[in-house]
């Protein structure tokens, strides 16, 4: 076995023994015998990857990528093989025929180039759809959040998988399973909210859709990497050991077990002093030997580089590749700084066993078996006709975005608008800039700014473009006031002077997303506190100050602190980056044609100050009423969300009121659409343990539903709650169901407008491990 990297391999040698190239053969039997043609170095590059085109690239899409995505020569790349081809379609705006053919040109190379001619798996990145040149912008995930519906969800996946898999990729970095932590973090708009088993729900949902096309689906970021400190970007994870296992990992669990996902990738952050990227417990431990992952797990950009550079912990690339491949991490990416010839060298120096090498090996040309890229015969099966935007994706587009978006506060019945309403001034910096309803994920806010030349690629509505649509009768004005950051307050005696002249004011404010500094939502976009960014809220004092009635319209990634507004807008409309269709969608809110129906996946707080927080607090992480002068009560509750029409809840019952801590009760209660409206109802179970062992949430989401009701209509909705749903960490870390007194309600997390309900848990104390119970079922039976 030799490294010399001056020799080229001879693509005309074919391999002796078994055909592995022979899809009718046993898979193991394929694998064995591909693995034992393979030489050491062929062997490592089918763990690297290769960027081509990050030279076009003027800014940053990833962290320091000027500085580590320097350009390599293509063909001199892959002369070994290659793993991953990385972001042929993402790196820079070109139709879907340029992309087809760029992708057909990079895999003819990796095949006449490499002596196997083993094609290269693709991956691209899909977080609020195919980050594509004129593909979908769906709403960003914490707008999926919003609408409590896995479902829905799936189908959006499913949409994404289809696309990506008719132009040839394979693999798809998404969905992002991080539990909210830290509202100041710039990657909350990238999660799904800050319940763990609302995020697991609706990723397993994700992974599902995605799946069911032939994409890989991929977990990120493994693990904690929303609880870094002072919810600064890849900055030390502190938390405790119970915190990890009963909030942040829940998600991952659930989407290995129950979705079977396929691939992991790590976290930038180190966990308690140990990198995600170097941990063995991380990613062999628990992922594999614990949860029975089988897939593979692929370095977020660059961390590899970074155990050396900026955790610390290596030396020198070798000795960072060697930790890495040593803890699990599979397959570097986006380029290649570890997995090749530093690689290749500890494992000749002995420092490195070859069968660690073999045992990431296996898994990523498992994978590529699994995808057909094996097979005798294989070529780039691509449409490079496909409508990345077609009717189809902008309705489901559309569906999610209204069924996102938020009514936090109606006090006086403004909402929806009077058809009598003449004058509407729509002012704020997000009323009619499209990039302010779509995230930092998306192309348009991705990549399309490093290329000025080019439009957007999509047709997307304003908020005041759509609503001069949806409200003919009337005369719709705007001024903008101010930007959403930077700029000075020149604009905001025009808003005022606007807003003075009109019926009602709809205030649009909220973020732009970027990327590194560039927006203030979406990685590298951290925020110093929750008050709006910029001289907006010096924008909505003013307007405010008018007294004329105003909607205030939040278009943002994070929730920002909208307590000093309550009481004094008229109403208040909390929208999550919407995407495309995002701007109808809230439009058709404020005129009443789209009937709200989405629930807060996080806390919107009262106050902008340092009280990052969740609702899964103990006492003492809540109001403590005298032991501290600082009241954290958010402005509002998780899953709080109005309608145009009212429900009401009765008879919230429990099948049994005593169970074995290994048993199943089943919590039912009645909900009515008691107003004069079709409507959608989400139907929230709430746990309270209020004593245990350890500290536990004041109150914990175990179970919701969307439920549909026509006005006057009922249904009966029941939940299966097995008593391993109440488990949590106990003194000794090991998991358990511990005897004792339960009570359960509806409502969302501020409250409940039905007495509790009790259980009492008895028989012995419980431990229970991967095999434990992960789901509340759910069943709706309408009544009559």
């Amino acid at each position: 076995m030799t490294s010399d990297l001056s020799a080229r391999p001879d693509p005309t040698v074919e391999p002796a023994g078994p055909d592995w190239r022979d899809a009718g053969l046993d898979p193991d039997a394929r694998l064995a015998a591909l693995m034992a043609e393979l030489t050491l170095r062929e062997k490592v590059a089918q763990l690297t990857s290769v960027w081509p085109g990050v030279a076009e690239v003027t800014g940053n899409v990833a962290p320091m990528q000027e500085i580590l995505g320097q350009p390599a020569d293509y063909v001199e790349s892959v002369r070994w093989g290659i793993g991953h081809l990385t972001r042929v379609f993402g790196t820079a705006p070109v139709t879907v025929a340029e992309g087809v053919a760029r992708l057909r040109q990079l895999q003819q190379t990796v095949l006449e180039g490499s002596r196997l001619r083993i094609p290269a798996l693709v991956h691209e990145e899909c977080l609020t759809g195919f980050t594509a040149y004129q593909a979908t912008v769906y709403p960003t995930a914490l707008a999926w959040g919003a609408t409590f519906d896995p479902d829905l969800v799936q189908e959006m996946a499913a949409a994404i998988g289809a696309d990506m898999a008719a132009v040839g990729v394979h693999q798809g970095l998404s969905p992002v399973l991080d539990v909210v932590r830290d509202y100041r973090w710039g990657r909350v708009e990238e999660t799904l909210g800050e319940d763990p088993y609302l995020v697991a729900r609706l990723g397993a949902g994700y992974v599902r859709g995605l799946q069911s096309q032939g994409v890989i689906a991929t977990l990120k970021h493994f693990a904690g990497y929303s609880a870094a400190r002072a919810g600064r970007n890849h900055a030390p994870v502190s938390i405790g050991p119970r915190e990890l296992a009963d909030v942040i990992l829940v998600p991952f669990e659930y989407a290995v077990r129950e979705a079977g996902v396929r691939s992991v990738m790590n976290s930038y952050s180190d966990l308690d002093g140990v990198p995600a990227a170097a941990s063995h417990w991380l990613l062999t431990e628990l992922l594999r030997e614990q949860w029975g992952f089988t897939g593979t797990v692929v370095s977020d950009y660059w961390s590899i580089a970074f155990l050396e550079s900026m955790h610390r912990v290596a030396g020198d690339p070798g000795a960072a590749a060697a930790l890495a491949l040593a803890a699990g991490l599979d397959v570097e990416l986006p380029t290649t700084l570890g997995y090749a010839e530093p690689l290749v060298a500890e494992v000749e120096s002995g420092r490195v066993p070859e069968s660690l090498v073999d045992r990431a090996l296996e898994r990523l040309l498992r994978q590529k078996l699994e995808l057909g890229l094996l097979d005798a015969g294989w070529t780039v099966t691509a449409d490079d006709t496909v409508d990345l935007d077609s009717a189809a994706n902008r309705d489901l587009a559309r569906r999610l975005a209204e069924a996102g978006v938020v009514l936090l506060d109606n006090p006086e019945g403004l909402l929806p608008l009077s058809a009598e309403t003449r004058r509407v001034a729509v002012i704020g910096p997000c009323a009619d800039d499209v990039r302010s309803l779509f995230g930092c994920y998306a192309f348009p806010n991705h990549v399309i700014p490093q290329y000025p030349g080019f439009d957007l690629g999509i047709r997307a509505d304003s908020v005041l473009t759509a609503l001069r649509a949806e409200l003919p009768q009337a005369e719709v004005t705007h001024a903008a006031g101010c930007a959403v950051s930077g700029g000075d307050r020149s604009g905001l005696p025009a808003a005022v002077e606007l807003a003075r002249r009109s019926d009602v004011v709809v205030l649009a404010v909220g973020d732009l997303a970027g990327l590194f500094g560039l927006g203030t939502s979406g990685e590298g976009c951290d925020a110093e506190d929750l008050a709006l960014p910029g001289h907006q809220a010096a924008l909505v004092e003013a307007v405010l100050e008018t007294g004329v009635p105003v909607v205030l319209v939040a278009l943002s990634g994070r929730p920002y602190a909208l307590g000093a507004y309550t009481g004094r807008a008229q109403a208040i409309v909390q929208a999550f980056f919407p995407g495309e269709e995002g701007g109808g969608a809230v439009a058709g809110v404020l005129s009443g044609r789209v009937n709200p129906s989405g629930r807060l996946p996080v806390q919107v707080p009262a106050h902008p100050g340092g009280q990052p927080h969740t609702y899964l607090a103990p006492p003492l992480g809540q109001n403590s009423h005298g032991v501290s002068n600082l009241d954290p009560t958010p402005a509002y509750a998780f899953g709080h969300g109005l309608s145009y029409t009212s429900f009401g809840y009765t008879d919230l019952t429990v099948s049994d009121a005593q169970i074995d801590t290994g048993g199943l009760v089943e919590v039912a209660v009645t909900v009515t659409n008691t107003g004069d409206r079709d409507g959608t109802d989400v139907v929230q179970l709430y746990l309270q343990d209020p004593v245990a062992s350890v500290t536990r949430p004041v109150t914990q989401l175990v179970g919701f539903a969307r439920v549909p009701l026509a006005a006057g209509a009922s249904a009966r909705v029941t939940f299966s709650v097995h008593a391993d749903r109440t488990a949590f960490t106990g003194v000794d870390l090991r998991r358990i169901v511990e005897p004792g007194h339960l009570t359960f309600t509806v409502g969302h997390a501020g409250g409940s407008p039905l007495p509790p309900v009790g259980v009492e848990l008895v028989g012995a104390l419980r431990t229970v491990g991967p095999d434990r119970v992960l789901d509340t079922p759910v069943r709706v039976d309408p009544r009559p």
